[in-house]
This record gives structure tokens, C-alpha cells and sequence, in this order.
């Protein structure tokens, strides 16, 4: 059996214009210049004739970053550069979601249906990322062993509440939006990463634990349990939205 439909991966890692400015920067990552008020064309041209479209964006940044709105430094995260304010990374994240839905509502021709799928957290413990933290656990945590809080939550709230504020604008122009919410159930799974095993064994490399990618089975297939859950339903919920839309600026109903 074949189906006739096209499958796109897209690689923007910020969702806006960015670039990296040194590829050593002050945490040896790298710094990177974002464009915070300008659509990444990279994906933004090429997703009009979309049926569905998933964007996502989390742990690149963590990174050092330099803030541009109207081609000014208006500040950065962790640049440590002179004269220039620290806004934290929340401050790009939010701004970075806001531009990317900006752009997909901005859209003359789309009339697909928009995912959003949300933050999945890392599980460093005993130390950061960079100060020998590890993820060894082997079965997931219980409901009541953690919750989301601190930059977890901050994270998740500020593409959350950008993600409302993006489909109140966009059911103006009949546009669909949904919340792939991903976030509390891959909370509890710090058994998916895999620790020191996330490079090979001969790689001269210095070796940092990986507790944020999600190499192992089990706990990132549910995304996509998720996400066939949510097109099985997708025929009723577009429909009597449909005719919400048409109701609320009186159109006939085809």
C-alpha cells in the first residue's frame, strides 16, 4: 500500500533568523546571533501548502545568545560581552515563539493545521550538564516524585501562553491550532536519555553525559501515540470549529 503525501524536516533551531557568531563562545557551545523580530525563511517560504505543520524548539537556548529586534542588540543570554544587558534566555524563547507563530498566521495561503509540541525537559542530576550530571535511572519516575517547576516551567508557560495568544489570532482568519503537550509525561521519564553512552566508545571527544536527547525506545514514541491520537480526532473537532467560524461572521454553511 503507498500513500501519496510529503514528509519536510526543517532545521531552526531558534524558529527565527539566527547565526553563529563564534562556534567557541563563553561555554564552548557557541554564541549565536538571533534576530528576534525576523522570520526564519528558511521554513517560513516553504510551509504554505501544508496540511500539518509541528514546530518545536528548546534546549538550543541554553546556549549564549545575542539579541537583535530592529537590527539593534537590544541584549543577549550569557554573552558576557561589555555593555550589553543579560535577558536571560526566557526573554528569546518567548520572543522567538512569538515571531515564529507570527509568521504562520502572516501566511496568505496557509490552511493547515498547526502543532505545537512542547517542551521536553532534560534530567541532569547530581550536576550540571557541564559539572559530571548524569542520568543513570532505569524506570520512570512516579507521579508524585517530581513536579515541573523552576526553568522547566518558565519555559513551558512562556510557549504556552504565546501559543493561546497565537491561535486567538489566528481563528480570525479561521486558522487551527493544537497543543501537542508533551511536556509532564516525558517529565517523568528520565530513563530515555542515554547518559554515557550518547557517543561512541573510540571518539576523542571530552565526554559530557547526554541526559537531554532522547535516544532510547519506550518513552519518545509516545509523541507519536500522541500525535495519531490527536489526527484520529481532528475530523470532528476541524468541523464543529468550521462551523463556529462560519457562524460567528454569518456564511452559509456548505
Amino acid at each position: 500500500m503507498s500513500y501519496n503525501f510529503t514528509l519536510a524536516t526543517f532545521w531552526t533551531p531558534h524558529l527565527v533568523k539566527g547565526e553563529e557568531a563564534d562556534n567557541n563562545g563563553p561555554t564552548h557551545t557557541g554564541l549565536f546571533n538571533l534576530y528576534l523580530d525576523e522570520f526564519d525563511e528558511e521554513w517560513t517560504t516553504q510551509v504554505e501548502e501544508f496540511d500539518y505543520l509541528i514546530i518545536s524548539a528548546g534546549h538550543w537556548f541554553f546556549r549564549p545568545m545575542v539579541y537583535y529586534e530592529n537590527h539593534q542588540i537590544v541584549g543577549c543570554h550569557y554573552c558576557l560581552l561589555d555593555n550589553v544587558t543579560d535577558l536571560t534566555m526566557y526573554y528569546g524563547y518567548r520572543k522567538a515563539f512569538r515571531t515564529a507563530f507570527k509568521a504562520i498566521n502572516s501566511l496568505k495561503n496557509y490552511k493547515g493545521i498547526t502543532f505545537l509540541r512542547t517542551y521536553a525537559p532534560s534530567h541532569f542530576e547530581n550536576g550540571l550538564w557541564n559539572q559530571g550530571g548524569n542520568c543513570v535511572r532505569t524506570k520512570p519516575f512516579r507521579s508524585n516524585e517530581i513536579k515541573l517547576d523552576d526553568q522547566n516551567l518558565e519555559l513551558y508557560m512562556a510557549q504556552v501562553e504565546e501559543f493561546r495568544k497565537a491561535e486567538k489570532e489566528g481563528k480570525k482568519k479561521g486558522l487551527r491550532y493544537r497543543l501537542l503537550d508533551t511536556t509532564q509525561a516525558m517529565l517523568l521519564r528520565p530513563d530515555g536519555h542515554p547518559s554515557r553512552y550518547g557517543h561512541w566508545p573510540h571518539e576523542n571527544v571530552t565526554l559530557y553525559n547526554d541526559c537531554v536527547h532522547w535516544c532510547l525506545p519506550g518513552p519518545i514514541d509516545t509523541w507519536s501515540d500522541f500525535l495519531l491520537e490527536m489526527l484520529k480526532r481532528e475530523g470532528v473537532r476541524s468541523h464543529e470549529e468550521k462551523l463556529q467560524y462560519l457562524s460567528d461572521r454569518k456564511l452559509p454553511v456548505r
